[in-house]
């Protein structure tokens, strides 16, 4: 009697640890995504894909890295941004991410879960984000808005310097959005790339976040990219998701 209350006792406390924790990995692409600056896939990277100019279409790794007011890194990730025509895809591992707030170990339970591999998509022409899983092959499908323009960009030329090799000049540019609210960002434009900004610096609140591209492809990518697979089993809210990740990791977690 003893034993099997104990088991049932063990049983609820890994379901509850495993349902908090599918939560929260739910959200972690899109955490990553808000440290952006402006504030993630919708708000600032609609900001962010202004400083871009005429480049509509293209991919490039970025590496991210978020500092506090003294400097200090908060948080540093890689990730590929691709676009075409206002169309994003952004795709992490969010075993990478560097992070004070990081728990120890859950790098390698991502893995186990299947969590790791993260994509973000978002379709303003359906008005819809996709949020992906490759590994479960599983997507959170959500409704997505924009502002009704884009941000005004005001230019100013600050000098020129050279990034990764790329001899670039150096703007501060001054986006504001609809309601009046300004976003500062220093942009470094390659004159080798067509333009093309290989590194932008912008503060958010008392972070600064410091964005550099590399291996970047000016052509047209795919347009099945930002498609979600079809053999993906769609989800439309966050609960469905956490129910069935937790389906299908809840018996393995048991029996350890």
């Amino acid at each position: 009697m003893l034993a099997a209350k104990l088991l049932l006792m063990r049983t609820k406390l890994v379901r509850s640890t495993l349902q908090i924790f599918v939560s929260a990995v739910t959200l972690a692409g899109c955490s990553v995504l808000a440290q952006l600056p402006g504030g993630g896939a919708a708000g600032g990277m609609d900001a962010l894909l202004r400083l871009f100019g005429d480049t509509k279409d293209f991919t490039a790794k970025v590496n991210v890295q978020v500092l506090d007011a003294s400097r200090q890194e908060v948080a540093s990730f890689p990730m590929q941004l691709t676009l075409l025509d206002k169309k994003q895809r952004v795709e992490m591992d969010l075993t990478q991410m560097k992070s004070k707030q990081m728990p120890a170990g859950m790098a390698d339970t991502l893995k186990q879960m299947g969590m790791a591999q993260f994509v973000n998509i978002v379709r303003p022409d359906k008005k819809l984000a996709y949020s992906m899983y490759p590994t479960l092959k599983v997507v959170l499908t959500q409704p997505w808005s924009k502002a009704s323009t884009e941000p005004k960009l005001e230019r100013t030329e600050e000098g020129k310097e050279t990034i990764d090799g790329h001899p670039c000049v150096k703007y501060k540019n001054v986006l504001t959005d609809d309601a009046g609210k300004k976003t500062e960002a220093t942009s470094w434009n390659a004159t080798d790339m067509k333009d093309f900004p290989v590194q932008i610096q912008a503060k958010d609140g008392e972070n600064t976040s410091v964005l550099r591209f590399q291996q970047v492809q000016l052509t047209r990518p795919d347009e099945k990219l930002f498609e979600p697979p079809a053999d993906y089993t769609q989800y439309t809210n966050q609960a469905e998701l956490q129910q069935a990740v937790m389906a299908k990791f809840k018996e393995g977690a048991l029996k350890k």
